[in-house]
């Protein structure tokens, strides 16, 4: 394996953004707004919604290790993760469509055809979003590039969300013409071309500078990479708990701010609010430098404990809209430091393995500590909200009676700052490996140093023979 850690460019930078900005056109409005339009909209009951996210995510369950020992077998004059931006970006976008089809069926082949276009949008994502995060480590061998590269791709992440919160339900109101079903089912082809320009966009620009030996990774040896990787657990535990509770606060927020504050007019500007998490992004290099990434990961999770207590304050100051959005957006600010970190430390546990065992699993690892991780926490996160939904006695449309209320105010406030503050438990125990940063950066260099050595010697043996 060969190493290049000089500073990458600026194409490559914004190239890498654009590959995250592909994904969230489709994938916020899943995050975002799904299960509203599954209750409301396409008329599932909340508890059959909520089923459908969670056999979406014990599918993927499945589907990650899969994809990712896929990928470690992957061998393209494109490289292995970046032929994935060809290969599936249109697949992705046609399912992202279809999801939000609503086809005029019973109520069994509604909850059939909603079941299995979303499970096949999830598993179709996973694939083509692991490659986002298991590029990183190809793109670059330096710790510190990498984190900048995480940056941008959290610029472009950010964008993506925000041009969909402050664009979708517009674009469905206008589109549908007051009909939300024929609204979604205009709107997602727009977003799907933008999709798939971007990620065809990425797969032109993002050329993999180090180079893995060209073999096959067999299965046991990409089991082995796992074991005895303990930073590795630390941000899977870490990373499972935050997108659970991430995925409650977003997907119930439709709710609080429709039935709970009475201001729907609210709800893509209070999502939108997610940008200003870029603001605390701009500052992880440096962060980085001043103190330690596990500080920095650790402030971002409890940040986001402290804006669900102020959303909860506001609440109990006579619904203070002030204080609610000052809440929600201090979450959102927070967020930034926590979600870059999860994506960064990746790429160092990746390299933590490959140092422990010898072997570099990047496609696994990624797939099952940052796709799976993923999805996981998005189907648990859509599900517990839809099944407290349904046990308050959620009716969608209606004025809601107290227990409802009641229901949605648990899921918006307490459901997530529980599970943010888990998140933070296993971050308490990552310094000890964040030391070892510098030891493993030299040692793997010096490692790749030998072995091109030694390839160079046997090539002119092997060429002295022939001859």
């Amino acid at each position: 394996m060969t190493a290049n850690t000089a500073t990458t460019s600026y194409t490559k930078r914004f190239s890498y953004a654009a590959s995250d900005t592909a994904g969230q056109l489709v994938f916020c409005v899943i995050s975002f707004y799904l299960l509203k339009f599954y209750t409301d909209v396409y008329g599932l009951s909340a508890a059959a919604a909520g089923t459908i996210l969670l056999v979406a995510r014990c599918v993927d369950a499945a589907d990650a290790p899969v994809w990712g020992v896929i990928f470690d077998k992957t061998h393209s004059r494109w490289g292995k993760s970046r032929p994935w931006f060809l290969w599936l970006s249109a697949p992705f976008a046609t399912f992202g469509v279809l999801t939000f089809v609503a086809p005029n069926l019973g109520y069994t082949g509604k909850v059939i055809y909603a079941a299995t276009t979303y499970i096949a949008c999830s598993v179709l994502y996973t694939g083509i979003n692991t490659p986002v995060t298991s590029i990183l480590s190809a793109l670059t061998g330096d710790p510190r590039e990498r984190v900048t590269l995480t940056c941008f791709r959290m610029f472009g992440s950010k964008l993506g969300v925000l041009l969909v919160n402050l664009t979708a339900l517009k674009l469905v109101a206008v589109l549908g013409h007051g009909d939300d079903r024929r609204g979604f089912m205009l709107v997602l082809p727009i977003y799907a071309t933008g999709t798939l320009m971007l990620y065809l966009t990425a797969f032109w620009n993002l050329v993999e500078t180090v180079k893995e030996e060209k073999k096959s990774l067999p299965i046991r040896d990409s089991l082995r990479a796992m074991r005895g990787n303990w930073p590795w657990m630390i941000v899977f535990a870490s990373s499972l708990c935050f997108w659970i509770a991430f995925i409650a606060r977003i997907s119930t927020a439709p709710y609080f701010f429709e039935y709970v504050l009475q201001r729907p007019d609210l709800i893509g500007l209070a999502n939108g609010l997610d940008f200003i998490s870029l603001a605390t992004v701009f500052f992880l290099p440096f962060l980085c430098r001043w103190t330690s990434k596990r500080n920095v990961w650790m402030s971002g999770l409890l940040g986001m404990v402290v804006g669900q207590i102020i959303v909860y304050f506001g609440v109990r100051q006579k619904m203070s809209l002030g204080i609610i959005l000052g809440g929600w957006a201090f979450g959102f600010l927070a967020s930034g430091a926590a979600m870059a970190m999860l994506f960064s430390l990746i790429s160092d546990c990746v390299d933590y393995g490959e140092w422990k065992t010898g072997i570099r699993a990047a496609g696994f690892l990624t797939a099952i500590g940052a796709a799976f991780c993923l999805k996981a926490g998005s189907g648990i996160g859509g599900a517990l909200p839809a099944w407290i939904l349904a046990a308050g006695g959620y009716v969608p449309n209606v004025t809601q009676t107290a227990a409802s209320l009641n229901s949605i105010e648990i899921s918006f406030i307490w459901l997530p700052a529980a599970f943010f503050a888990v998140s933070i438990l296993p971050v308490l125990f990552y310094k000890g490996f964040e030391k070892l940063e510098p030891q493993i950066h030299s040692d793997l260099q010096n490692r790749r140093k030998r072995a091109r050595i030694v390839d160079g010697h046997d090539g002119r043996r092997q060429c002295s023979s022939a001859g």
